[in-house]
């Protein structure tokens, strides 16, 4: 679906509320969090500038929509046909050849997202996910094992949130043991190269660009040859299924890695490292999930990743004109949801600002708002945050989290280190 072009539009006020500058993004959760609940009050659809950590500039941006409220961020996200994907997912513009090698199907709309989209749950098969959560199970036994072993005071980072999504990823796709931590770093850069601390001084396109090729490298390597001889891999599934006659490319296949690469990465490793500070600092409700873990943990999880909200932002762009939250969004502009808001909205989670393991209902925005863009993966993360917890308080129930340190960026909620100790 073509979107008209947006430049003669007559120029809006912005918002007084800053949600778009580099030193916005450099505060805590809380301190964002009064932006936000200040507009879900009063303008709960505002117009804000172009984001300034922009990846390229564009002199035709106008700006974007800010959509904080959770009843109209899953409006958008259920209503495809208006509210499309294929100009990408983030704030800034990317030029079009480059999204879908970087977001695969989340930068499609209908009917290509449709296709892709059934050609790769295809290759979810029920032993394909069996086989995954097995492999979940045991990965985050040794690896709790692992960080016993090096000692009280080791970051929990990068010794344990990061190690379940790459070893899991692993096991998926079949990356060879002497690539994992290489695309585990890629897959790091994809979502950091926002934050001035993660560049040190280079180039954030450069680095963006360098990673994905990488990735692409490792993926067209693997298609090649799960295509001549298929194993017991997602790769080989992906490569080998077909729907109503259609199958993946090697370009799409790898498209798809990169996504399950930031993806898989991201959610499991930023949700756990939340969670993990959070039990240390409510040692109530890490009590409460002790007493009757097996029982609990479901919701706990559910309540991990409304807590962590580890995707902070997703756009769209309006096919039509368009009225959301009383507002008028023109045809061709950015609308931008704010899941970090939308998670801590009063209207329907009674007292947000607590870490209630039993909240009930949950109906957190935290693998989107629902409809077709729906995270795919979402299974295998809460397989992942109920494996891993489940093992750290069987070996070490007294484990407690440091202060961490954040990476600052408008895209992931990301813990850059953390401390653990016991």
């Amino acid at each position: 679906m073509s979107v008209p072009s947006i430049t003669s539009l007559a120029p809006r006020p912005y918002d007084p509320v800053d949600l778009s500058s580099r030193a916005f993004w450099s505060t805590g959760a809380a301190e964002r969090e009064r932006s936000f609940a200040l507009l879900r009050a009063e303008r709960p659809v505002s117009w804000h500038p172009p984001v300034e950590d922009a990846l390229m500039h564009d002199p035709e941006d106008r700006g974007y929509w800010a959509v904080t409220r959770h009843s109209d961020i899953v409006a958008i996200s259920r209503n495809s046909e208006v509210f499309l994907s294929g100009k990408g997912v983030l704030f800034e513009n990317i030029p079009e050849e480059l999204l879908e090698a970087s977001q695969s199907f989340l930068a499609m709309d209908a009917p290509r997202h449709t296709l892709i989209r059934k050609v790769v749950h295809s290759a979810f098969t029920p032993r394909q996910v069996r086989r995954i959560e097995d492999s979940i199970y045991a990965n985050a036994a040794a690896i709790v094992a692992e960080l016993r072993s090096l000692g009280s005071g080791v970051d929990f980072v990068e010794h344990c949130a990061k190690e379940l999504p790459i070893r899991t990823l692993s096991d998926m796709v079949g990356i060879p043991e002497s690539e994992r931590q290489q695309v585990a770093h890629a897959a790091d850069a994809m979502v950091s190269w926002g934050d001035p601390v993660y560049l040190a001084g280079r180039n954030p396109l450069e680095v963006l660009l360098g990673s994905q090729m990488y990735l692409h490298q490792v993926a067209f390597a693997l298609a090649a040859e799960r295509r001549a001889n298929p194993g017991d891999d997602l790769i080989s599934a992906l490569v080998h299924a077909e729907v109503d006659g259609d199958r993946l490319t090697d370009a799409e296949v790898a498209a798809f890695f990169v996504l399950l690469a930031v993806a898989g990465n991201d959610t499991t490793r930023q949700t756990a490292s939340h969670a993990m500070k959070a039990l240390t600092d409510f040692p109530d409700q890490r009590a409460w999930l002790r007493a009757d873990f097996d029982n609990r943990i479901g919701g706990a999880v559910e309540e991990f990743v409304r807590w962590a909200t580890p995707v902070m932002t997703f756009r769209r762009t309006a096919a039509t004109d368009v009225e959301i939250g009383g507002q008028q969004v023109a045809a061709g502009e950015k609308v931008v949801m704010f899941y970090s808001s939308g998670n801590w909205d009063a209207e329907v989670f009674e007292h947000p600002e607590r870490f209630d393991l039993n909240r009930k209902p949950n109906p957190h925005l935290g693998f989107g708002g629902g409809g077709r863009h729906f995270c795919l993966g979402a299974h295998v993360a809460r397989t992942q945050l109920r494996a891993l917890f489940g093992e750290l308080l069987r070996q070490e129930p007294a484990i407690a989290a440091g202060e961490p340190t954040y990476l600052a960026g408008n895209f992931v909620h990301g813990i850059r280190a953390m401390p653990c100790t016991w």
